[in-house]
């Protein structure tokens, strides 16, 4: 897989030429107008549309992850209102274009599989782009000179578009595919191995189904009937691996940059009070500890400088001037090496683990849970065993004493939905999804324990007390699409459709 990648650079660049003439992740300049995309073939294609794919969440992660309180910039900076614009431009400069192609080649030569494959991904940048800014361009999107100003969708019409490219994919990967393309070339996620292809499909098919059903559109029995066909194990994981000689990003920014002395992000109060025993205290005697922070995180005075073995993990304050939540000062970095910042760590999409605790949430509220009631079915403490026990195993730690522990081996009878999400918040770390799935809860502390807003210190700010909950749009969207964009503005304290 890794040499997949190295052998896809070249084409990466080439692929996006018409668009831009560099690559930020791999660093590649290529004369523009170098070849046109339509003379590319599929395979030429499909790797620099799966990379910007994966890059596009990345960058939504940078600017969400400080919503959902997974870390603040420069250890403690609260993020104000964003446009996320290095997010679009993956999504509609060069994903896009590039999938747009690919499906219609894919069309022309009766080649079932690669467009079922591009509209996997066609619904991936769809879900990530209606969830950060709402309605959005896409029934005349990637027309270019043609269609300069082209409308937006509503949500609802990009979720039913969704849908409908999942389902048609899931159909074309149930049959074999005849043509002389069968055999998917450069496929970075799963080789071409069409099965994992198919219940990537059906496992995020059940986390859009997940978004609306509070709006009444699709049911817990939906999504827990599209998880039947999903992933199995962490072998399905759908993550972009790095090769030896590439730079994972948040290793680039969250290690390198802070050895440096220049911008990093450090981890949350939030985050690291959910694992060091501060919300969830440990009852057994089996942990003092989460084992997954010594994975994630060092405890550090300066760069390369331990912090005492007594002292506590602390996060900082989202928004604070460098304390924790116990007035000391923060002293929990990204570690060097650590499971997501490694300079060959995986960027992550959708997990098994997420899968798992999809299913133990909504086995829990199908059976009449609430965000405060107690109790559930077997299913639903099954699958939140499992989906810790799935994470613990994808990050090479040993769980055992953690989840004997009667604070995480609550029973059957005393589970609540905030041991779930709790869980499924670690397990995401890092993940554009745990912000839908704060504000799918409208940011319960209820089922966020302890969740509480950044520290602001203007209360003549023009958010003070609110929560960010989308994106506005980019700046290069409003000055060449400006009416349009007018119509769709709502301020960034205003709930997408599915969350309202």
């Amino acid at each position: 897989m890794k040499n997949t990648i190295i052998k896809t650079v070249f084409i990466l660049a080439i692929a996006v030429s018409i668009f831009s003439c560099s690559d930020e992740y791999f660093d590649v300049n290529t004369p523009a107008d170098a070849v046109d995309i339509s003379e590319l073939s599929m395979k030429d294609l499909l790797g620099p549309a799966i990379h910007r794919t994966i890059h596009a969440q990345y960058y939504a992660a940078t600017a969400f992850g400080n919503y959902s309180q997974y870390f603040g910039s420069y250890g403690e900076g609260a993020l104000g209102k964003t446009q996320a614009a290095s997010t679009w431009s993956q999504i509609y400069l060069y994903a896009l274009p590039n999938l747009k192609v690919i499906k219609e080649k894919a069309i022309a030569n009766g080649s079932t599989h690669y467009e079922a494959i591009a509209e996997i991904l066609i619904a991936i940048n769809l879900g990530l782009a209606t969830d950060s800014w709402g309605n959005i361009p896409y029934s005349e999107a990637t027309f270019g000179t043609e269609n300069t100003h082209p409308a937006f969708d509503t949500q609802q019409e990009i979720y039913n578009a969704i849908f409908s490219l999942l389902d048609s994919a899931i159909t074309k990967l149930s049959s074999a595919d005849n043509s002389a393309f069968s055999s998917i070339k450069n496929d970075l996620i799963y080789d071409g191995d069409i099965d994992k292809w198919k219940k990537a499909a059906y496992t995020l098919k059940a986390r859009y189904q997940l978004h609306l059903v509070n709006k009444g559109v699709t049911s817990y029995a939906d999504v827990l009937a599209s998880l039947a066909n999903g992933f199995e194990s962490n072998a399905d994981d759908f993550q972009l691996d790095f090769p030896s000689d590439k730079n994972n990003p948040w290793y680039s920014t969250e290690v390198l940059s802070r050895s440096t002395g220049n911008f990093y992000r450090a981890p949350n109060d939030q985050l690291i009070s959910l694992m060091n025993g501060t919300s969830y205290p440990f009852l057994s005697g089996l942990v003092s500890e989460d084992p997954r922070l010594n994975e994630h995180f060092v405890r550090e005075i300066a760069v390369g400088v331990p912090s005492p073995p007594t002292d506590p993990w602390r996060g900082y304050m989202n928004g604070g001037n460098g304390e924790s939540s116990d007035g000391e000062a923060g002293n929990t970095y990204f570690k060097d090496g650590g499971f997501h910042t490694s300079p060959t760590s995986p960027l992550l999409l959708i997990t098994y683990a997420e899968a798992l605790f999809i299913k133990s949430e909504a086995s829990f509220l199908s059976n009449g849970g609430t965000s405060t009631s107690t109790g559930t079915t077997g299913e639903a403490y099954d699958a939140y065993r499992e989906g810790i026990l799935a994470n613990m195993t994808k990050l090479g730690v040993n769980g055992s004493d953690y989840m004997a522990d009667i604070a995480i081996d609550v029973g059957v009878n005393n589970l609540m939905l905030n041991h779930i999400m709790k869980e499924k918040y670690i397990a995401n770390f890092l993940n554009v999804e745990t912000y839908n799935d704060l504000r799918r809860y409208n940011f319960s502390s209820d089922v966020f324990k302890d969740l509480a807003l950044r520290l602001e210190e203007d209360p003549d700010y023009e958010y003070y007390g609110q929560w960010f909950r989308r994106a506005e749009y980019p700046a290069s969207e409003r000055n060449s699409n400006e009416a349009v964009v007018l119509e769709n503005y709502k301020e960034p304290t205003v709930s997408v459709w599915w969350a309202e």
